[in-house]
């Protein structure tokens, strides 16, 4: 059976892009992570939504002979989607070396691999935050790449260089994905976001503060020139994000016309204020979720969203999921994880 290895499985939205393979393709995954930034009961979620045990290596990517180890023994590979990444902030700026090593060193060494083995499919995770503080909405993948406001984001402008300049060599075909704000869970509430990092989107804090596990939320800054005086983001469902590597994999492999390496943005196309994800979030969860505001915060920008047609024109992708769905999937999520 033709096999998809996904790096980073056990991650938010690698488990539920295996999720999408399973349920939706003929492919096989098979998954690579060490864990030192996600749970393994991550795969046991896996099986109990699918039915199927995925086999995973534990091994490091920035290890070259565990890695090949890992083809060597998939001889079947035809796909490599790469998620496993450093992908804290705050973290990355206060160890910018840990992460320049980890994030590029683990890209390098599956590109030698494709390369060596013949594996001529690849999907790179890439995010919104390469843009910086972009001059005109909505964005578009022309739009001009901004000066990084943290390591971990120089790391994705630099992956995506690398992996450019690489397919120019060889026979491999790739495809940097760009999410904008990737929330909420799969739909039955029972895999999500179990990161180790502290939560660096909205999304997690406002399901923690109803929770009670954090105080009580803070919106920062209420007069940005928008519609409230919140910030603009555009969130965007992870099924949906998971749903759109299963398309941009199938182009991939199956479009003897898809170019060597094309950028796609990820985004409803649609920003969302911060007011706004509160309220919905109040309407599904029928909590009044109390809030303060708080002043803003360095570095953040008033309004982001995202031009994703050439998404659908490419590979035929719509987000099926709104701001409602997101939500209320996050919620039931953060109901599971305090039964445990």
């Amino acid at each position: 059976m033709n096999k998809i290895l996904v790096t980073g499985g056990a991650g938010y939205i690698g488990s539920h892009t295996i999720i999408e393979l399973i349920e939706n393709t003929n492919y096989t995954p098979i998954s690579i992570d060490n864990f030192s930034r996600s749970h393994k009961s991550t795969l046991n979620r896996i099986k109990k939504l699918t039915n199927k045990d995925v086999l995973n290596y534990e091994v490091n990517l920035c290890d070259l002979e565990d890695v090949e180890s890992v083809f060597k023994e998939n001889t079947d590979i035809v796909g490599v989607i790469h998620f496993a990444a450093f992908k804290s902030v705050p973290e990355s700026v206060s160890d910018p070396i840990l992460y320049y090593d980890n994030n590029i060193n683990s890209l390098l060494n599956i590109l030698k691999c494709c390369d060596k083995y013949g594996v001529n499919n690849f999907i790179f995770s890439s995010s919104c935050s390469i843009y910086g503080n972009v001059e005109k909405l909505p964005v578009t993948e022309n739009s001009p790449i901004g000066i990084p406001e943290s390591p971990y984001g120089h790391t994705k402008i630099v992956g995506e260089e690398i992996i450019k300049n690489f397919v120019k060599t060889t026979s491999i075909k790739a495809m940097p994905l760009r999410y904008f704000n990737p929330v909420g869970a799969h739909i039955s509430g029972l895999n999500g976001e179990n990161s180790l990092d502290k939560p660096n989107n909205l999304v997690p804090f406002i399901t923690q503060s109803a929770a009670g596990i954090l105080g009580e939320l803070t919106v920062f800054g209420n007069d940005y020139d928008t519609r409230d005086g919140s910030c603009i983001r555009d969130y965007v469902h992870v099924t949906d994000i998971a749903n759109a590597h299963i398309l941009a994999l199938k182009h991939l492999i199956e479009s003897s016309t898809s170019s060597s390496y094309a950028i796609l943005n990820l985004g409803t196309g649609t920003g969302i204020t911060v007011l706004e994800a509160i309220d919905s979030f109040k309407k599904v969860s029928g909590i009044d979720l109390k809030f303060k505001i708080g002043e803003k915060r360095e570095g953040d920008v008033a309004a982001i969203y995202s031009d994703s047609s050439k998404a659908k024109e490419l590979l035929g992708w719509e987000c099926k999921y709104n701001i409602d769905d997101m939500m209320q999937s996050a919620w039931k999520w953060q109901q599971q994880l305090l039964k445990k």
